[in-house]
């Protein structure tokens, strides 16, 4: 009998704690031959599954939506299994004993090309970087971070080494959840041009037409038209196509596919594999069953001095979630990330912790804009929002919160409602942003900036902007660093006001008449619509979301000014708009232009451009190094800028042709 209980023990654990059961490691190998980083020493890759179970009963996770319709082990615990990959250094004492978590994006690793200047293709590459050039300057490795990514996306895209949880399927005590949802498809942005089907978030509970509807429409606000039954046809249970046979769907337009689906997975599990995995290897000698923490080549528990987490876009949006769901507090009351960076997210949280939720959904003026992305509370600080009568605040105040940095670019405030985070709901007024959290904004600077971007337009009318943010973020991932284990205060923080008027509706942009060049009429309103399968305008309950001033150049003028926007060549901007075949007049995605300036007098003259020439700004090649250099070391002196990046900037400078 004594046997059988401690048998049932640990293969059944307790159904009062959720933890980390059993880790099995599939491959362990040194990073690059054993290439030895300055400092830190060789890394070494450890990839494997985390095999987890937690207690639906228990107050941290009765947020997650059907956790109680999950299947249940003989223990009462719900089941789940998720992809991790580490690397750490080979010698720990080498290390600076801190764990670096970045959140995955659709199941992609997405920490080092905006962080450490790395490629950002091939895409294989980028998620089991193999070689020094994947992982770019190396700067994360330098500063010793023990890093680790896993999946918490049931459904992110496998390919090309993609990461995910495997969660289980919600039930009606054992019969299929069946409801009806939408689908919104736009070829040529979310959807490749190329495919001929149109994908489903999830299985169709029935193949007979007449339960779905088909619709499309040319812009988000255009009444839809309905495409007849005769028009198009599930060619499987999770696609369709259009009728006749080799009709393409138009790219731009904005399809929507209301049908019944079934079999929700239990989404919300993915939070709690990324809170018990990360407490699991910052807390714990051994699993279950035995098996050593990864973290550690011993039988000891890792002894981290910290543990963060980094979120990009889609990532950054689920940290938030992380946040405010309560996930930064494990079932024995550790907190699980001293400190969070998010990073382009703006407002958004994820479609995740809902029943049919879609996480890949993200909203923009043109598409995804009905689903549930955006909600209140959006700022940290506690408010009172007017449209829903609610009060909150993303902070929890239960002891757990980590220190906060969140970063945005332009195109957040254009496209992701980023003012939102230090204005009341209404856009009246400025708010009071707490202690433990910093705001940033990158100036001049679009979604998903790195190094290495062409001016290349894609989809949109005017060429790309190439700025990149990467320098920032180095050096404010060091200011996040220190605030938390040496409790050094970071930059304050830094964004547009409408106190100092630096912070105004699209309208009040104040762009110049650049030829070729028409500013934005709207930025992206955020609305409520009601149940997301079917979306209804509703009158009056709307957010106010406000951007940044810009100067006589077009450049914005608050936020962090990189020496790319404080000592300009061109006009870099955080909105574009598409070209045809795509909406005329709609925000191109989340890309930003790039409009060079004249390099003479008589040649802006000519054009009837009212931006000073670089000769007229600058005068000559030293002019231009001399503003660089100024700009650059007061960024440094503000802790905005590392000094490495400062010199690096500086001597590109010098190699800048100014006529």
């Amino acid at each position: 009998m004594l046997l059988v209980l401690l048998l049932s023990l640990v293969l059944f654990p307790s159904s009062s704690s959720a933890e980390i059961t059993k880790i099995v490691i599939d491959k362990r190998e040194p990073f690059a031959n054993g290439h030895e980083f300055p400092g830190a020493g060789a890394y070494e890759k450890i990839i494997g599954k985390a095999f987890g179970a937690i207690d639906p009963k228990h107050g941290l996770n009765k947020v997650i939506v059907n956790v109680d319709k999950a299947p249940k082990n003989p223990g009462g615990l719900v089941e789940y299994d998720v992809d991790f990959y580490i690397m750490r250094p080979m010698d720990a004492a080498k290390g600076n004993r801190k764990l670096l978590y970045d959140v995955t994006n659709r199941g992609r690793k997405a920490l080092l090309p905006p962080m450490n200047d790395a490629p950002a293709e091939p895409p294989q590459a980028v998620n089991d970087p193999a070689t020094v050039e994947d992982v770019g300057n190396g700067f994360v490795f330098r500063e010793g971070y023990m890093l680790v990514w896993s999946g918490w996306d049931p459904d992110a895209p496998r390919a090309n080494g993609g990461m995910i949880v495997r969660a289980p399927v919600a039930t009606n005590a054992g019969a299929s959840i069946v409801k009806t949802i939408r689908d919104e498809f736009v070829f040529g942005t979310r959807v490749p041009q190329t495919r001929p089907t149109a994908p489903l978030s999830y299985e169709a509970a029935t193949l007979d037409q007449t339960h779905a509807q088909l619709t499309v429409r040319t812009k988000e606000r255009d009444a839809p038209t309905e495409i007849p039954r005769s028009g198009w046809a599930y060619a499987d249970a999770r696609n369709i196509k259009l009728l006749p046979e080799g009709t393409k769907f138009q790219p731009g337009l904005i399809y929507d596919f209301r049908y019944p689906a079934k079999d929700p997975k239990v989404l919300g599990i993915g939070y709690a594999a990324t809170r018990d995995l990360i407490s699991f290897l910052r807390y714990s000698a051994r699993d279950s069953v035995g098996n050593a923490n990864p973290l550690v080549a011993g039988g000891e528990a890792p002894a981290l001095k910290a543990a963060y987490a980094v979120g990009f876009s889609q990532s950054g949006c689920y940290l938030r979630d992380h946040v405010d769901l309560g996930f930064n507090q494990d079932e024995a009351k550790r907190k699980v990330f001293d400190g969070l960076m998010v990073y382009i997210a703006g407002v958004g949280r994820v479609f995740a912790n809902a029943e049919f939720g879609q996480p890949n959904r993200t909203n923009t003026q043109h598409e995804d804009h009905h689903f549930p992305e955006n909600h209140f509370p959006f700022a940290h600080a506690k408010l009172t929002d007017p449209v829903t009568g609610k009060t909150g605040a993303l902070l929890r105040g239960d002891g757990f919160d980590p220190r906060i940095f969140e970063i945005n670019t332009s195109t957040e405030y254009w496209q992701k409602g980023a003012s939102l985070l230090h204005t009341d709901p209404l856009g009246r007024r400025d708010i009071e942003i707490p202690q433990s959290v910093r705001l940033y904004m990158i100036a001049g600077t679009k979604h998903g900036g790195r190094a290495g971007l062409t001016p290349s337009p894609e989809n949109c009318l005017h060429p790309r902007n190439p700025h990149n943010p990467g320098t920032a973020l180095r050096a404010l991932l060091v200011a996040l660093d220190k605030w938390t284990t040496e409790n050094v205060e970071p930059p304050a923080s830094r964004v547009p006001t409408l106190g100092s008027g630096t912070l105004v509706k699209p309208e009040q942009l104040g762009f110049p008449s650049i030829p070729g060049v028409q500013a934005p009429k709207a930025g992206n309103h955020l609305d409520l619509y009601g149940d997301w399968a079917n979306p209804q305008h509703l009158p009056g309950k709307s957010y106010a979301t406000l951007v940044t001033k810009v100067d006589a150049d077009g450049n914005e003028v608050a936020g962090i000014r990189l020496p790319g926007i404080a000592a300009p060549v061109a006009t870099h901007t955080g909105w574009n708009f598409y070209k045809s075949p795509y909406p005329e007049g709609e925000l191109c995605d989340r890309e930003g232009i790039y409009v060079p300036f004249p390099n003479s007098k008589a040649e802006r003259e000519s054009k009837g451009d009212p931006r000073l020439s670089l000769q007229e700004r600058y005068g000559n090649q030293d002019g231009y190094v001399k503003r660089v250099s100024e700009a650059a070391q007061n960024l440094v002196k503000e802790r905005f800028l590392l000094q490495e990046d400062a010199e690096r900037m500086i001597a590109e400078a010098k190699k800048q042709s100014i006529p």
